[in-house]
């Protein structure tokens, strides 16, 4: 179909207003319902389980969602980078690994600090910053060496490189799937609002895919089939940030301005926008080391909780699957050893006191 008679634009200007109107909604449902992996994964033991169930019941509806759109046949994913033959193992487990623990540094994912970066948080904004300078870095600029060298470490899936080519196809594994985690929804005790939430967000991660790969598709303009996702996101607009006069808008620069305006507006109705800095609590250090693991990992593992997460995995994807999978690990490792971490500093304190106290 083509976006000319659709809309009277080409596809590609009008791909940049759809991404803009899918962040806008994103940011307003992120905003309200703190949607975020890394308080699923490393939060607060009394918020993981809402953030958790908030998290599943959208990975949930983007998989139902995604599997009907491929599967009428309106979007066709085929040649798209998540469904490669060659598996690039090395650089999704360490890319993975590396965002993980990044998202627990910055206490937040890049698509959380993209977020809080709408409502007034200039410590999400310069690690945004540095998120988006370093993915564009690892994907054209000085760091592109890494990518390129783990990349080349690959493994070849035979045909099975998405669940839908095991036995019972892409209707099996996505009701298994969907079926998974609706089990963590039901035990979640998440609250209702927030879980409707969650659902329209992942909501979102099907429309960027019918979107892109069928209501634009255009054989004299044709544009990548691509659905919501930060990493490349924030490096594309950083690019045109800097370039803009030389080069034009994407989708996901519509995508990422979208959110962060959608939050604003969110978070200002709310009246929840505060303008927060760095204190001593908060160590700039830290914050930027994240910025900087979430985007050489973002890169190698080809996506983000968002992008490789929701968008990704929806498409049952055997290297998303990976990619998350490996995210999680990472920022389960990351916490266990910021409580080690505290365990050994609070003894430490402890025991200088009593040094210090002891006649």
């Amino acid at each position: 179909m083509s976006a000319e008679l659709v809309f009277g634009l080409t596809p590609r200007t009008a791909s940049v207003l759809i991404g803009a109107g899918l962040g806008l909604a994103f940011g307003i449902l992120a905003e309200r319902t703190r949607f975020c992996l890394r308080r699923a994964v490393a939060g607060a033991a009394d918020e993981r389980p809402e953030a958790l169930g908030v998290w599943a019941i959208a990975l949930a509806v983007a998989l139902a969602g995604t599997a009907v759109a491929i599967g009428s046949g309106l979007v066709d994913l085929t040649d798209h980078r998540f469904l490669a033959a060659r598996l690039p193992i090395v650089a999704i487990v360490v890319g993975g690994l590396l965002f993980g623990i990044g998202m627990v540094l910055a206490r937040g994912c890049a698509s959380r600090l993209t977020v809080l970066a709408g409502t007034g948080n200039l410590r999400a904004l310069t690690v945004l910053i540095v998120f988006a300078a370093v993915a564009h870095a690892a994907l054209k600029g000085a760091l592109a060496p890494i990518r390129t060298s783990l990349g080349a470490y690959t493994v070849d899936l035979g045909g099975i490189n998405t669940l839908a080519a095991l036995p019972g196809g892409a209707t099996l594994w996505s009701a298994v799937g969907v079926a998974a985690l609706l089990v963590i929804v039901a035990r979640s005790g998440a609250r209702p609002a927030y879980l409707v939430g969650g659902a329209l967000i992942g909501a979102l991660a099907p429309l960027g895919w019918l979107a892109t790969g069928w209501l634009l598709k255009d054989e004299f303009d044709p544009i990548t089939a691509e659905s919501i996702a930060l990493t490349s996101a924030g490096a594309e607009t950083l690019f045109w940030w800097v370039a803009s006069s030389a080069i034009q808008p994407t989708f996901g620069v519509g995508f990422l301005v979208g959110v962060v305006g959608g939050s604003f507006l969110s978070s200002l109705l709310a009246r929840d926008f505060k303008v927060v800095g760095f204190t001593e609590a908060t160590p700039t250090g830290r914050y930027l080391a994240g910025g900087v693991l979430m985007g050489l990992g973002g890169v190698l593992a080809g996506g983000c909780t968002v992008g490789a997460g929701l968008s990704g995995v929806a498409t049952l994807s055997v290297s998303a699957i990976l990619a998350l999978a490996s995210i999680v690990a990472g920022a389960a490792v990351a916490q266990a050893l910021s409580r080690l971490n505290l365990r050994a500093a609070t003894m430490a304190d402890a025991a200088s006191a009593g040094a210090v106290f002891t006649p």
